[in-house]
């Protein structure tokens, strides 16, 4: 009888263990492996910066848009200015006609890409010559500004999709 439960005992361990090493068939999965250019994407997205300094230095919106997603955010020292199109058109658009001037010197622009995303700061020094009106003082405006955007390439294009800028007074 022993030898029967040691027979029937070895079975068992047997099939049990023939069982648990099954061989289980593995999908493999390739995953496609982009190569990004990062030294191209870096001018792509500085290029997309120096537009819109460009149009503010020209004193216009002009093309603007177009460098912005529709639900790009825009914070200004210190507050929500609402997306870039209440910004353009509430804020930005109107302020340029009082300018005659604005200036940006001692521009850095420090760029990162980590597809499909980009991060953006930039450090300058705007100067503002604000139209005499009846009744004002010519005024110069100079500070020290910084600003921070994060873009995203979408459909190959790279698009900011939200910006803060804030600045001071130049400390002597």
């Amino acid at each position: 009888m022993r030898k029967t439960k040691l027979i029937t005992l070895t079975l068992i361990t047997a099939v049990l263990f023939t069982s648990c090493n099954e061989t289980k068939e593995t999908e493999v999965v390739e995953k496609k492996v982009e190569t990004v250019d990062v030294s191209a994407e870096t001018k792509a997205v500085t290029q997309v910066m120096k537009s819109y300094k460009d149009a503010i230095q020209n004193l216009t919106t002009e093309g603007t848009k177009e460098l912005f997603t529709k639900e790009a955010t825009v914070f200004e020292s210190g507050g929500s200015e609402g997306t870039y199109e209440q910004y353009e058109s509430h804020h930005l658009g109107p302020e340029l006609v009082h300018f005659n001037s604005f200036i940006f010197s001692d521009y850095t622009i420090d760029v990162v890409i980590d597809m499909p995303f980009a991060f953006v700061n930039e450090t300058y020094i705007y100067t503002i010559d604000i139209k005499v009106d009846e009744g004002t003082e010519p005024r110069i405006i100079k500070k020290k500004g910084v600003a921070t955007s994060d873009l995203k390439k979408i459909d190959g294009k790279w698009m900011i999709t939200k910006t803060h800028s804030s600045s001071r007074n130049i400390r002597k």
